[in-house]
């Protein structure tokens, strides 16, 4: 098959480097180039030398969203820049792989998921623990029945970030949990679905950017169950992840550190699903960031090409905007 010319818009975004080297190395794909629209940074990336040595970086907007040959865009600008820019892709008829989260805009994320729809272009958004070994086995218990009704989801997801790291995330309502708790929600609400309500706590604990929310939790009511995400700034390194899924019938734990990860611990009222009845500690594959970027990468261009569907529906990308949104008080809903 011929390969997919891509282009990337921004660079500001933390995984930004990433998602371009898996473009590079995706030999599905042919990188155009990449636009950085503040010349500053475009000026710095393009002195940066490294994997970023042989990028055409690229002046203007207009080579990579006016080309009819691109088919595809990567939005990878700063969570300011970053809706409008991929409002910007869509206008323009391409697909977009976009690197969360999907704005503050609510009705404005909403229109632009809708423009998509109508003119059959796929938007997917880059969180990467969908493709998460860990992650992924656990899902499909929880979804099998393995596990019964469940009642109880606990998420930890807590990192270190410098002062001025957290300083460019201050202007963001909720701080963290506004930058991070997506890729938590992203798993929460494909087992769960919408929440009946949402409720957070937003602390600045540490005092070193005491307008940056730093210490964080989110909690998702539903009917019969309940789901928690904590998230702080300072925790210390190596980070201690951990995702927790508890059912009626068995429990099953994401041990820490969850990235890369290596164990999950399950345990069964009954056995089932050819595992023993207690518990167990079950080995999976350990995967790294870029791999995980990498088999995002290859699930976006499959789509494009018509091999498979889109992991998950416009719908639930909506649903994870909105479930974030409502947590950090973005949106009343």
């Amino acid at each position: 098959m011929t390969p997919i010319r891509m282009a990337q818009y921004g660079s500001r975004h933390g995984h930004a480097l990433g998602k371009l080297l898996a473009m590079e190395m995706n030999p599905d794909v042919e990188v155009v180039g990449v636009f950085e629209p503040d010349p500053e940074v475009r000026q710095r990336r393009r002195a940066e030398g490294g994997m970023l040595r042989n990028v055409r970086w690229l002046d203007d907007k207009a080579q990579i969203l006016d080309d009819p040959s691109i088919v595809a865009i990567a939005s990878e600008g700063s969570n300011r820049e970053s809706l409008e820019q991929t409002a910007q892709i869509v206008a323009a008829g391409k697909h977009v792989w976009y690197d969360k989260p999907a704005g503050e805009d609510w009705p404005r994320w909403q229109q632009v998921m809708a423009q998509a729809q109508a003119h059959n272009l796929y938007v997917q958004m880059g969180y990467m623990l969908r493709y998460h070994n860990g992650f992924r086995r656990l899902t499909n218990w929880a979804k099998s029945g393995l596990l019964g009704d469940i009642y109880s989801v606990r998420a930890h997801m807590s990192t270190w970030i410098s002062p001025a790291q957290r300083e460019v995330i201050s202007e963001h309502r909720a701080g963290i949990f506004y930058d991070l708790a997506g890729h938590m929600l992203d798993q929460i609400v494909w087992l769960l679905g919408r929440p009946t309500r949402t409720t957070g706590y937003f602390y600045n604990h540490s005092g070193v950017v005491p307008d940056f929310a730093d210490n964080t939790l989110g909690v998702l009511e539903y009917e019969k169950a309940l789901a928690v995400v904590d998230i702080a700034a300072m925790e210390p390194r190596p980070m201690a992840r951990r995702f927790e899924v508890y059912g009626s019938r068995g429990s099953a734990i994401l041990l820490e550190p969850f990235e890369p990860g290596h164990t999950i611990r399950l345990c069964l009222e009954e056995a089932d699903g050819g595992y023993r009845q207690g518990e167990q500690r079950i080995p999976y594959s350990a995967q790294s960031r870029q791999e995980l970027y990498d088999l995002e990468l290859q699930a976006f261009v499959a789509v494009l090409q018509g091999k498979q569907p889109p992991d998950r529906p416009a719908s639930h990308e909506l649903l994870v905007q909105e479930t974030l949104l409502r947590t950090t008080g973005h949106w009343e809903g």
